[in-house]
């Protein structure tokens, strides 16, 4: 055993925690919540500008290429954080936490000073630390009995603060910032909150014997560890992640360009619809996964959080019906869509890593599975909107410009998630299933 492997497991098992069990879950919560909210202020308020007076090549948007460029970081980022979030000793997380995103910061200092195009490679460097924080975040979240509530109050972090980072952009602008300075002001904005956000978060107490029990222990893992859970459980994990990186794509695009979705729904230069639809996804997120805590069994609560995730992403041909036969308004339709990505979304990132693991008692971390998902999601991201272009450059999409894009694409991810996830439903009952027989099996030998 290497040294980080016992300085974590040691650190995994206190029997004694500070405070009462109520008090300490709402510390870690508002902690995770604060500091990964604040990192939304140094990555997302340049999306509110649209930079549409300025075309730099080919007939691609500033818009466009910065918001690529900064995807292209944030998906090295997440290729690099695979062995640093699963490598990284549990005392260098939080200093870590802070140097990633002052380094973002000087990056969208150094975007107001370049003139275009060539500040899109100041958002590369953005990006470029950014992708590791949310894996290092959840790893002071994982392993206990409280994960799911605790998680899902993180989830609700980037639900609320995509919607509230555009609003505070959006508001800058307005106020007479440039559109370059305009990201920068943002992250100064965020800054003192961030600082205060990390100091708890340090503080938080590592999980009790207890949880130790019910999850397992959550240790710094080797290539050899990663390598290993990855191979045996990889028909179910790339069923898993396929359906991952399309609801990830999705998502991003939702995301990245809602100023033209709104504007393609009828709404024009409202900066606090961006936050109040948020509001209404992260309500209907937060309880159904934040619920699934109270399934003490941890088989049945991988296939529950399955189960939110099949029903969410069944909910986007809901609302892409809705608004076509008129049954919905914009701001309906938007809620609806945010519910049906990010109700699978944030399954994933609360219990069904979580869970897995516990059922499986393999050894792992849900901060390694989330960032090797995320890395392979983001590579997604970057080919359909390299797609979209080509096809805008066609005059594919002039007649109803970015809405129409959104809406095809969401037909085609809605289809191929729903089978995906549907295979990995099917995979896991089959495993299980298997295991349960050849642990009944083995029971009379023993007798």
């Amino acid at each position: 055993m290497t040294d980080d492997h016992a300085e974590t497991m040691n650190e995994a098992r206190p029997d004694r925690q500070p405070g009462g069990a109520w008090f300490l879950n709402f510390w870690v919560t508002a902690a995770a919540f604060g500091t990964y909210f604040c990192m939304y202020g140094f990555r997302k308020p340049y999306t509110a500008a649209t930079y549409a007076d300025v075309v730099v090549w080919a007939g691609l948007s500033l818009k466009t290429l910065l918001v690529i460029s900064q995807t292209l970081g944030y998906l090295l980022s997440k290729f690099i954080g695979i062995r640093v979030v699963a490598e990284l000793p549990p005392r260098q997380r939080a200093m870590a936490i802070l140097g990633l995103i002052g380094m973002a910061e000087a990056a969208l200092l150094l975007f107001a000073f370049l003139p275009a195009p060539w500040n899109c490679l100041c958002l590369f460097l953005n990006g470029l630390p950014l992708g590791m924080v949310f894996g290092l975040v959840l790893s002071f979240l994982e392993g206990r009995r409280a994960t799911e509530a605790l998680a899902a109050g993180l989830c609700t972090s980037f639900i609320v603060a995509d919607g509230f980072t555009k609003t505070v952009g959006s508001s800058l602008l307005q106020a007479g910032v440039s559109e370059t300075w305009m990201p920068f002001t943002a992250g100064l904005a965020f800054a003192p909150v961030l600082v205060f956000s990390v100091w708890l978060l340090s503080r938080t107490p590592p999980p009790t014997a207890a949880d130790v029990d019910h999850r397992t222990a959550r240790t710094t893992l080797s290539r050899s560890d990663r390598q290993q859970f990855l191979g045996r459980y990889a028909p179910g994990l790339a069923a898993l992640t396929g359906a991952y990186i399309l609801i990830t794509v999705l998502r991003s695009i939702r995301a990245d360009f809602s100023p033209e979705i709104w504007q393609g729904l009828g709404f024009d230069k409202s900066p606090g619809v961006f936050t109040r639809s948020e509001l209404w996804v992260a309500l209907g997120v937060i309880i159904a996964n934040g619920l699934t805590v109270l399934i003490h069994d941890n088989r049945r609560a991988f296939f529950a959080s399955l189960g939110i995730a099949i029903g969410g992403i069944a909910l986007l041909p809901v609302a892409l019906v809705g608004l076509r036969q008129g049954w919905l308004g914009g701001f309906q339709f938007m809620v609806l869509m945010g519910l049906g990505l990010y109700l699978p979304y944030v399954a994933v990132h609360t219990t069904v890593f979580e869970r897995l693991i516990a059922m499986t008692r393999d050894r792992s971390t849900v901060g390694f599975l989330l960032t090797f998902a995320d890395a392979f999601g983001y590579v997604g991201v970057v080919v359909v909107m390299l797609t979209k272009e080509v096809l805008h450059a066609q005059g594919v999409f002039e007649r109803g410009g970015f809405l129409e894009f959104f809406t095809t694409a969401a037909w085609v991810i809605s289809g191929f998630g729903l089978l995906g996830l549907l295979t990995v439903w099917g995979y896991f009952v089959r495993r299980e299933t298997g295991r349960a027989a050849a642990a009944v099996e083995v029971i009379p030998a023993v007798e």
